[in-house]
C-alpha cells in the first residue's frame, strides 16, 4: 500500500539533534557519517494496512511502512561516480537485507518491510536500480526494539552496578519483613520460566508484597466445588430468564488437578445465543466465597445492569442474588464475565459468550457449520495452579501470561469437518493479557468478516488474525484439502535479559478435514468478498459528524514505587510496540499492583484515572485521542475497552482506517496515538479502562458520564 503525502505528513519524527526529547518506538533516528555533520534524516514506523489493531506475518513479524525525511544531502556525485541515495534494510547481524528504495531530501515513502529488529542503511549508490548496496555508507539508524539489548549488558560481570548473585533486597520490600524470609514459608513457588530465558540475578528467593490467593486454600466455598461440566448453548427468546450461577468446580488439565471457578459449572459458561433486539433476564447467583458480578462485555444495555462494581452497582456478595435485566440492540459476538477482580475470578473460568443474530436473512454469507471459541490461557506449575495475589495482583506489569492454552477451556482443541466445508469462526479473546497471532495450516484459506460489533463495511482476504484481549473477530475458513489442519499461534517473543526476539509457535488444536465432500458446497459464495452496503448507511450518520466532532485525549502510562532494586534494573530501556510473551517472568511476578500503578490521564485537566469524569449528552459525537506514552517504565500495548457505547477506529498515528468496523474494544500499541470516533448513544455512568486484567485491578480505569 502506497501512502498519500497527506498521511505521511500528519507522522513526524523528533529530530536527532533534539535531545529533550526522550526516543520513540515509532522512529529510527539516522546518523550521518563523521565527515558529514550537517546531515540528518528520521525513518518514521508507520503502522501497515490491516483489518486488525496490529499488523504483523504470519509468523509474527511485525510489518512497519516506513517513511524517511533527510536533510542536508550533498549531490551524490560529490562523493564520486555515484547518481542516487538508496536506503536498505538490514537484519542486526547485517546477513540479510531488503532494497528499500531511492531517497532524496525531504520526505519520501519506503514501503514496508517485516523484521522484528532491523538497520537501516543509506548509501550513495552508481545508479538507483542497484541491487546490493555497494557504494558509499552516508547515514544509518538501528530499530527502537534494539534498545532493548541494553539488558543484556547489565548481566555481564563488568557491568556497572550490577546485582550480586543471591542478593535481596532491604526489608520491607516485595514482602520482607521483620528480617523473615518469605520463601520459608513456602506459601509462593516460583513461576515456571522458559527454559530459553535465564533468571535476572539477585531474584532468587524474592517474593510478591501480598499474600497468595488460590481457590482451594483461600475460597471458603471450595468444599462445595463440584466437577465441570460441558459447555451447553441455550437459545433464550425475548422474555425468557435464565439462572446464571458463579461456582466452584474441579476439573483435570495436562493431569492435574486443579479448583478454578464456572458459571452453571461450565467453563466457559453457557454460550447464550439471542436475536437482536430481544431482551432477557439474567437471575446472577453467587455461590462463591468471594464477592462477584457479571459485566455484559460490548453490549449497550441500561446502565444499572451493566455490573460494574463500583460504579453501577455492589457486588454480589457470596450467597446473595442480583437481578440484570440485558437488552440486546445490536448483532455480533459477545461476552460475559465479572468485573470485581478480573484477574482472580475471569483467569479462575468466568466467562462465557454471546452471540446475537441479526434478523437479516443473509446477514453473513452461508456457511457449512459455525464454531464459537473463546481464547485463554493458564499459569500451571509443578504443583498445580500458580497462586493470584490475594489483595493486590500480581503480574502487574505486563499481565498473567499463562503456559497452558484454553480454546473453549481444552488444552486441544479439535474440529472435524468435510472436504470443501467453510467454516465461520466466532473468536473472542478472554486472556488476562495475551495477545495472539492465530492461523491455521496449509489447505486452509480465511477472511475477516466481522469484529467485536457486527460487520466490516468490506471482507478482506487474510493470512492471519491478530486479537487481543477482549477484542472478537469473525473469519470464515474454506478447508480445500482433506487431513488434519492445525490452528497455530506463531509469534516473535522477546526474551528481556538479553534483548532479542525468538520465534514461539504454540498449537493450539487441529482441524480434521474428511476425505469426503460436503454434499452442500459453498465455495462461490466464500470466493466473493462481500461490500456491506448496510454497515456503511448505519456508519454514514457517525462520519457525516466526524470533521465537527469535539477531541478528548487521553495519555496512557504507569508509575512505580518501592520495586527491589534488581527488578527496577529489568525495567531500563524502552520497550517494543506489543509484546506477546512474558518476557521477564521473575520480574513481572513480583511487581503487584502495590507497587505498580497503570494510570490514565487526561493531559488538558491532568487529572488521573477515577478523577477523570468526563460529561456528554446522548447523541454526541466525540473523537477521543489515546497515546500510550513510550517513555513510562515499561510501555507496553493496552487493549481500550469503553462500557456501554460502540465506536469506530478512525486512525492509527495519521494513518486513515480504511475499512471499518464497529469496536468498543481498540489495541493500543506503545508508542502510537490511535483516534476513536465514539457514538455517545447510552445514558448513564461508564468505564472506560485497559482490559489486561492486572492493568485494571492496578488501576487503569476512568468514568465517563452520558446524559
Amino acid at each position: 500500500m502506497m501512502l498519500g503525502v497527506a498521511a505521511l505528513l500528519l507522522i513526524s519524527c523528533p529530530s536527532a539533534a533534539d535531545t529533550t526529547l526522550a526516543p520513540a518506538l515509532n522512529c529510527v533516528t539516522l546518523v550521518a557519517t563523521p565527515d558529514l555533520p550537517s546531515v540528518s534524516g528520521t525513518i518514521a514506523l508507520l503502522p501497515a494496512r490491516s483489518p486488525f489493531g496490529v499488523a504483523v506475518t504470519v509468523d509474527g513479524r511485525p510489518r512497519y511502512h516506513l517513511a524517511a525525511t533527510i536533510a542536508g544531502l550533498p549531490a551524490p556525485r560529490s562523493f564520486g561516480d555515484y547518481s542516487a541515495y538508496v536506503a536498505w534494510a538490514y537484519t542486526l547481524s547485517l546477513d540479510s537485507a531488503v532494497k528499500l528504495g531511492p531517497v532524496q531530501n525531504g520526505r519520501v515513502d519506503l514501503g514496508e518491510i517485516q523484521f522484528a529488529q532491523f538497520r537501516i542503511l543509506i548509501s550513495a549508490e552508481q545508479s538507483s536500480s542497484v541491487r546490493e548496496r555497494r557504494g558509499r555508507l552516508v547515514l544509518r539508524g538501528t530499530s527502537p526494539s534494539a534498545r532493548l539489548l541494553a539488558h543484556r549488558d547489565l548481566t555481564q560481570p563488568s557491568a556497572p552496578g550490577r546485582p550480586a548473585l543471591g542478593s535481596t533486597p532491604p526489608p520491607g520490600v516485595n514482602g520482607m519483613h521483620d528480617g523473615e524470609h518469605p520463601a520459608a514459608s513456602g506459601a509462593w513457588a516460583m513461576p515456571p520460566m522458559q527454559t530459553r530465558m535465564a533468571m535476572m540475578p539477585g531474584m532468587s528467593g524474592l517474593t510478591p508484597s501480598t499474600a497468595p490467593f488460590l481457590p482451594s486454600t483461600s475460597d471458603t466455598s471450595a468444599s462445595r466445588a463440584v466437577a465441570a461440566r460441558s459447555t451447553s448453548k441455550v437459545h433464550l427468546s425475548s422474555g425468557d430468564t435464565l439462572v446464571l450461577e458463579a461456582v466452584p468446580i474441579v476439573r483435570t488439565i495436562r493431569g492435574k488437578s486443579l479448583h478454578l471457578y464456572g458459571f452453571n459449572a461450565q467453563s466457559p459458561g453457557p454460550l447464550i445465543e439471542v436475536n437482536q433486539g430481544a431482551t432477557i433476564v439474567v437471575r446472577f447467583h453467587n455461590l462463591l466465597g468471594v464477592p462477584s458480578s457479571v459485566h455484559w462485555h460490548g453490549v449497550r444495555l441500561a446502565n444499572q445492569f451493566d455490573g460494574t462494581v463500583g460504579l453501577t452497582q455492589d457486588a454480589v456478595a457470596p450467597g446473595q442474588w442480583f437481578t440484570y435485566v440485558v437488552r440486546f440492540p445490536d448483532a455480533g459476538t459477545y461476552w460475559y464475565h465479572p468485573h470485581v477482580r478480573e484477574d482472580v475470578q475471569q483467569a479462575l473460568g468466568l466467562y462465557g459468550n454471546l452471540l446475537i443474530r441479526s434478523p437479516a436473512a443473509r446477514y453473513y454469507s452461508p456457511v457449512n457449520r459455525e464454531e464459537v471459541l473463546a481464547l485463554d490461557d493458564m499459569l500451571i506449575g509443578d504443583a498445580g495452579l500458580m497462586p493470584f495475589g490475594a489483595d493486590a495482583p500480581t503480574h502487574a506489569l505486563m499481565g498473567r501470561f499463562g503456559n497452558t492454552y484454553l480454546v473453549n477451556g481444552e488444552p486441544d482443541y479439535s474440529l472435524d469437518v468435510k472436504r470443501g466445508d467453510v467454516v465461520r469462526f466466532f473468536l473472542t479473546n478472554v486472556s488476562s493479557a495475551r495477545m495472539y497471532n492465530l492461523s491455521f495450516g496449509s489447505g486452509a484459506r480465511m477472511k475477516v468478516v466481522g469484529s467485536d460489533g457486527g460487520k466490516f463495511e468490506r471482507e478482506e482476504w487474510v493470512h492471519n488474525l491478530v486479537i487481543a484481549p477482549a477484542e472478537r473477530y469473525i473469519v470464515e475458513v474454506a478447508f480445500a484439502d482433506s487431513g488434519r489442519v492445525a490452528l497455530v499461534n506463531r509469534v516473535q517473543a522477546v526474551d528481556h535479559m538479553i534483548g532479542s526476539y525468538f520465534p514461539e509457535i504454540d498449537t493450539l488444536g487441529h482441524v480434521r478435514v474428511d476425505a469426503q465432500a460436503r454434499a452442500v458446497n459453498y465455495a462461490r459464495e466464500f470466493e466473493t468478498l462481500r461490500r456491506n452496503a448496510d454497515v456503511r448507511a448505519d456508519l454514514a450518520p457517525l462520519l457525516a459528524r466526524a470533521a465537527r466532532a469535539p477531541v478528548r485525549e487521553l495519555v496512557l502510562t504507569m508509575r512505580a514505587k518501592n520495586l527491589a532494586p534488581v527488578v527496577a534494573g529489568m525495567l531500563q530501556g524502552v520497550n517494543a510496540a506489543v509484546e506477546w510473551n512474558d518476557g521477564m517472568s521473575m520480574t513481572n511476578w513480583l511487581a503487584t499492583g502495590n507497587e505498580v500503578s497503570w494510570i490514565v490521564r487526561d493531559p488538558t485537566t491532568g487529572k488521573e484515572n477515577m478523577d477523570i469524569d468526563w460529561r456528554f449528552r446522548r447523541g454526541d459525537v466525540v473523537r477521543i485521542r489515546v497515546f500510550n506514552d513510550p517513555n513510562s517504565s515499561h510501555a507496553m500495548q493496552h487493549p481500550i475497552h469503553l462500557h456501554g457505547q460502540r465506536f469506530i477506529v478512525v486512525s492509527r498515528d495519521g494513518v486513515s482506517n480504511t475499512n471499518l468496523v464497529w469496536k468498543d474494544t481498540a489495541i493500543i500499541p506503545a508508542g502510537e496515538t490511535v483516534e476513536l470516533l465514539v457514538e455517545m448513544s447510552n445514558p448513564g455512568r461508564w468505564m472506560l479502562h485497559c482490559h489486561i486484567a492486572e492493568h485494571l485491578s492496578a488501576g487503569m480505569m476512568a468514568a465517563f458520564t452520558v446524559e
